[in-house]
């Protein structure tokens, strides 16, 4: 047997994961069915730009421990995450705060704002049945009708009236004019772009990629005395119970002749006419410049847009309704019998994780795995 590990993903919980049993000592191999390493967090440089290839990762967290991990392979800058709604032209900030009280509504005061909510939240009496009373309750009618309902309903693909209310338990509303998005201690983004931080993750192990493990799966475990597998746990057991469902997303890229398209990172599309969700322009991660501190000539914007996700497709929400958390628990008792395997991260959990909560999994499973 050569290896001691082989790890199925080289995104943040197989890099993690990686990076700490190397450094304890063991021979790793990690394999990934991409031609690039970094999973969803993948960075590709464009015109000088550090493009995320899967969607905007901005990375927040309040747990030190995490942080203090992840920084030792990336120096972090001080990127804060302050998205702007565009509903038909009128342009509204996020998350709720007073700046987006004020242009909706006129109020001055925090008393004002909070008196126009609690007006409109009457309407809605009883315990909410689904995601639309459940927004109202919150925030009222005119901030759902304008900057929830439209983006919602493309993000799922269906009426707010038939999502469950659980979806926005909680919307952040703030009364203060505070529009950075994350409440976390730490946020930025990796200078150099997350591709170069897992690089240095996985300095000095054995990396293969294009390489699919369920294609090879025999061969593969044969050369490993453990396996860690971070792909879709319901592909790993070929879909014997079901498919678990989840929503995708498709990118849309275009490289523009022009150093600023919309003077944001992120700008939503909350109207249900606009057929994208969200346009990312990605220079303004990294406020603009290149690694030297220059202005950058050119932008790269990227168009999302939602749809349903079918087998082939890239999975990223889990669709975490009654139905597909009882099909993953049924695939979970299966994965409890495979003794050589570990299941961890978003597809292996069925799982939505935010990159820190991921690293936080990684690390506790290595405790798990070296006091064993």
């Amino acid at each position: 047997m050569k290896y001691d590990y082989l790890i199925v993903g080289s995104g943040l919980y197989g890099s993690t994961l990686a990076e700490r049993l190397h450094k304890a000592g063991k021979n790793i191999l990690v394999i990934d069915k991409r031609p690039n390493i970094a999973g969803n967090i993948y960075t590709e440089k464009t015109e000088g730009i550090n493009v995320h290839k899967y969607g905007a990762h901005i990375f927040h967290t309040n747990n030190k421990k995490v942080w203090q991990y992840i920084t030792q392979f990336a120096e972090f800058n001080r990127f804060t995450n302050s998205p702007v709604a565009n509903y038909k032209g009128e342009l509204y900030s996020l998350p709720f705060n007073m700046y987006t009280f004020n242009k909706m509504w006129g109020v001055v005061t925090p008393q004002e704002a909070l008196e126009k909510i609690n007006q409109q939240k009457k309407e809605i009496t009883g315990e909410p049945r689904n995601l639309e009373e459940q927004a109202i309750s919150l925030v009222g009618r005119d901030i759902y009708e304008k900057l929830i309902k439209g983006y919602t309903e493309k993000q799922w693909g269906r009426d707010c009236r038939d999502l469950p209310a659980f979806i926005i338990k909680r919307l952040p509303v703030r009364l203060t004019f505070d529009n950075n998005y994350f409440n976390a201690l730490y946020q930025g983004i990796p200078i150099g772009g997350y591709t170069k931080m897992i690089q240095n993750m996985l300095d000095g192990i054995e990396v293969r990629l294009s390489t699919n493990y369920l294609g090879h799966k025999e061969e593969l475990d044969k050369i490993a005395g453990k396996i860690i597998y971070t792909g879709a746990i319901d592909e790993y057991f070929d879909y014997k119970l079901g498919t678990l469902e989840y929503r995708s997303v498709k990118f849309e890229n275009e490289i523009l002749d022009k150093p600023n398209f919309q003077g944001n990172a992120a700008v939503n599309y909350t109207d249900s006419e606009t057929p994208w969700t969200r346009i990312i322009e990605h220079k303004w991660f990294e406020f603009g410049k290149d690694e030297n501190g220059s202005d950058l000539p050119k932008t790269v914007i990227s168009r999302e847009y939602s749809s349903e996700w079918k087998p082939g497709d890239e999975p990223y929400y889990p669709v975490n309704d009654d139905k597909n958390n009882q099909l993953y628990l049924d695939y979970k008792k299966l994965s409890e019998k495979e003794d050589k395997v570990i299941f961890g991260g978003r597809l292996g959990e069925y799982k939505y994780y935010d990159m820190d909560a991921v690293i936080a999994s990684a690390l506790d499973m290595y405790e798990k795995i070296i006091s064993a």
